[in-house]
């Protein structure tokens, strides 16, 4: 049987997969069964941070196999406590959970935040706001963080304590944190599976204003926007303001599952022994893998993301088909005229270009070190899908 046909009979049918097998690749360059090339411009929706069988990832992961590839959180591991200790001290902050995934660190970031409402401010105090059109996860506690409509059905009841704002209306915020007192307001700096929205600096500096004033915990999703992607470390950095806690996850072990909440000087005191777990969470192999990618991610290399950035919003600014550009660093939204983001996938598809969609938008988030030839390339092909 081919991959297909053992996919169709076994695997639940949860994914809309294309009709692609993509067997091995390089950086940004990805070979189908029957050998055709693709330029990645998805990079595993902002897993890859440095594409495919990046060779100082490969190293560092198959090193670490080689000696240990799992032992419980019982015990101490090297990679573990290094990881934590460099993501401290690139980002201020002073405790770190790891976990395997987005959801999973949103929800240790949920549960963090109502359990220091109730050690600081007593009961009363669990609901989380979120934003509109927000996405953050697919647990049953994550889909009710979200904030689309069409998420909440079919797996009721939801877990109970969540409101919804409008992205950018600070009086509708103000007004739901009066009513609720809630633990803490929950946002994506990137609304990326919401449409690629970048929320407005003033609107999220009015937001930290706004938490300090009330005892409210400002607590921000970077599992997309996160280790590089924006252009700085974490996006919170380019907008001059700190959370008090942060989740993040896709990109931060390259191309392994792992997740990591990070707790401000505020809410280290949030988690006790005893108050969350996870088995797999700060796995040796996936934080070799993301110390591989956190060491890398140094201002230099940072700079050349937000060049590439640049590159793409310059050739595309104006272009035939183009009529908005959204987004932040290497996590950019086109709304196309005249087609929909799904032709122009499989457009660009047949053409030797993988790109995605978020909404009516097509979605683009290359390898961050993507080679400067292979962007011109498949921009160039996009460019011409757009057009036609």
């Amino acid at each position: 049987m081919t991959t297909k046909q053992l996919d169709a009979q076994y695997i639940m049918p949860t994914y809309a997969r294309f009709d692609l097998e993509i067997v091995r690749g390089s950086g940004a360059e990805l070979y189908d069964n029957e050998g055709k090339r693709y330029i990645d411009l998805g990079s595993g929706i902002a897993v890859n941070t440095f594409g495919a069988a990046d060779p100082d990832w490969v190293s560092a992961v198959t090193e670490q196999a080689g000696k240990l590839a799992h032992i419980s959180n019982l015990y101490y591991t090297g990679p573990c406590a290094e990881l934590a200790a460099a993501l401290c001290e690139r980002t201020g902050m002073k405790k770190v959970f790891f976990s395997n995934s987005g959801a999973e660190s949103n929800e240790c970031m949920i549960k963090g935040a109502r359990r220091h409402a109730l050690l600081h401010r007593g009961e009363g105090h669990s609901t989380i706001i979120t934003l509109r059109q927000s996405f953050h996860g697919r647990t049953v506690t994550t889909l009710a963080a979200t904030g689309q409509d069409h998420f909440h059905t079919e797996f009721g009841p939801f877990t109970e304590g969540f409101v919804y704002a409008t992205a950018g209306d600070l009086d509708e915020m103000k007004a739901l944190v009066a009513e609720h007192e809630p633990a803490g307001i929950m946002i994506e700096l990137v609304q990326g599976e919401g449409g690629v929205i970048a929320l407005d600096p003033d609107y999220v500096c009015a937001l930290r204003k706004l938490c300090d004033e009330t005892g409210t915990l400002l607590l921000i999703d970077e599992v997309q926007t996160g280790n590089g992607r924006t252009g700085s470390l974490y996006a919170w950095q380019s907008y001059g303001i700190t959370p008090d806690i942060f989740s993040t996850a896709k990109g931060l072990a390259g191309g392994l599952p792992l997740g990591a909440t990070l707790f401000s000087e505020k809410t280290e005191d949030a988690l006790i022994a005893g108050t969350h777990g996870s088995t797999f969470g700060g796995n040796p192999i996936c934080c070799a893998g993301a110390l591989s990618v956190i060491r890398r991610l140094d201002d230099e290399f940072l700079a050349g993301v937000r060049a590439r950035a640049e590159y793409i919003r310059q050739e595309l600014s104006g272009a035939k088909g183009v009529a908005d550009i959204s987004g932040l660093g290497l996590m950019i939204g086109i709304e196309p005229e005249g087609k929909t983001a799904k032709e122009i996938i499989a457009a660009c598809m047949e053409k030797g270009v993988l790109v995605l969609s978020a909404k009516s938008r097509v979605r683009l988030l290359p390898p961050l070190n993507i080679d400067e030839k292979l962007l011109a390339e498949a921009i160039g092909i996009l460019k011409e899908v757009l057009a036609q």
